[in-house]
């Protein structure tokens, strides 16, 4: 039977880190890279889109003394989201394979988008472009 601290500790751990799923920290996303830390397995320094103030709230969140996050591992960098250059744009749908949060959408041989309120600027898309048409763009403010 699952330990119902530990499924506590993961949930918190889980909605500190920035949800990217951009696998940086060597798990497969935010949420098995939580449940590793919460059974002691890793440390929290793995998060580079979290950068030093992410790797200090779960340093505290875990009760260890806080780290800087580990810059082997990428670089961190403001907010991000990935663009699309439509007329380049081939539809060959390697975008949307490789986008683990599903923010890209189009049709196979037909023009692909980006959802962005859906995208988490982890940059997995990029280089699987065969065509080098996705870039990453500062998010545009929301409507309010």
């Amino acid at each position: 039977m699952p330990n119902p601290d530990a499924a506590d500790l993961t949930e918190r751990l889980d909605r500190l880190l920035p949800q990217t799923q951009c696998g940086q920290c060597g798990f497969g996303g935010c949420r098995p890279y939580a449940q590793a830390m919460a059974r002691g397995e890793a440390g929290p320094d793995r998060c580079p889109p979290g950068g030093d103030a992410g790797a200090r709230a779960l340093a505290k969140a875990l009760g260890v003394p806080p780290v800087p996050y580990d810059r082997t591992l990428g670089q961190h960098k403001p907010p991000q989201v990935a663009l699309i250059v439509e007329e380049d744009c081939i539809g060959c749908t390697k975008c949307i394979q490789a986008c683990p949060v599903d923010a890209i959408v189009g049709g196979a041989r037909h023009m692909h988008t980006v959802l962005e309120p859906l995208c988490t600027g982890c940059e997995l898309c990029v280089p699987v472009c065969p065509v080098d048409c996705i870039v990453l763009v500062p998010p545009q403010p929301q409507a309010a």
